[in-house]
């Protein structure tokens, strides 16, 4: 899978990118033939959340809990994690786009001389914000930046990134995002992996990349999650994808080639092999194995 951040870092010429620390980027893109990924089916992820806001132009966001059709004026924030994103290639897509790492979310809320207040503990990967008066006023207000010759001081675009996660904060119509927010201030790190783990098993992703999801060195990552599920993450992923692939094989009428690209797996010929061992049965005689 494409590292989305790394890609928009690596394709200046394609968006206006401002930097902050290292570890925030701004962009903006609007041509029809700047265009990062060539295919309509992108698979990519991101060790930091994005927040976004459609100028202009629609996408679909594929995540493992469902799709999202993003369109003109909608503001989105995407934890950080697996995706698969639609392009509609006979539209340009123009945005305001954030990298924003966790630490830096908690950095601000911890400012805050109110905390927030305890939401119920839901929030999907994509989560449609509030699109305020304020909010607006804030995307209007970044909008001159891009237009400017010279890049802002990295002391005001902290201080813009700031004001972003303070504004999303003071209004409970984000009451999801809210909900998010609060488990990165006192979710324990092993309810965070397993958070990561079940959201994103899925993906074709290499243990390189939870790893850095999890915000931990692979060591870290290889004993916390020993901890944590009890075996090792390379076994756990190859049961999870392979329930995964049976359950869509036999209760959502999946081709061999959508289960195994659905599942996380790099190749039919893969997928094959591991089911079989797992099931006894070649996928094409899932629909006979009796449900666990």
């Amino acid at each position: 899978m494409v590292n989305f951040f790394e890609r928009v870092l690596q394709n200046p010429n394609f968006y206006r990118q401002f930097t902050c620390n290292n570890s925030l980027i701004t962009a903006f893109n609007c041509p029809l033939d700047a265009r990062l990924m060539k295919t309509q089916f992108a698979d990519l992820w991101t060790q930091y959340n994005c927040l976004f806001y459609v100028i202009d132009g629609r996408k679909i966001w594929h995540t493992a809990q469902g799709s999202h059709d993003l369109q003109k004026n909608t503001c989105v924030f995407v934890r950080k994690g697996a995706f698969i994103l639609e392009q509609m290639f006979d539209v340009g897509f123009c945005v305001v786009l954030f990298f924003i790492p966790d630490e830096f979310i908690c950095d601000t809320l911890k400012a805050r001389s109110r905390p927030l207040a305890d939401y119920p503990k839901h929030y999907d990967p994509l989560m449609f914000l509030n699109n305020s008066e304020t909010l607006a006023a804030f995307f209007h207000s970044m909008s001159s930046y891009f237009a400017e010759t010279n890049d802002p001081d990295p002391s005001l675009l902290e201080l813009k990134f700031r004001e972003l996660i303070l504004t999303i904060a003071d209004n409970p119509r984000n009451a999801q995002l809210l909900s998010y927010f609060c488990s990165l201030l006192h979710e324990p790190r092993s309810l965070s992996l397993q958070r990561v783990m079940e959201d994103n098993y899925c993906f074709n992703l290499k243990l390189e990349a939870y790893a850095r999801l999890c915000n931990r060195s692979l060591s870290a990552f290889k004993r916390d999650f020993q901890q944590a599920f009890g075996q090792a993450p390379g076994k756990w992923l190859m049961e999870k994808r392979l329930l995964h692939a049976k359950n869509l094989l036999n209760n959502h009428g999946k081709s061999i080639s959508e289960a195994a690209f659905e599942s996380g797996f790099e190749n039919n010929s893969h997928f094959s092999r591991a089911f079989k061992q797992r099931f006894g049965v070649a996928p094409s005689g899932a629909k006979a194995i009796r449900q666990d």
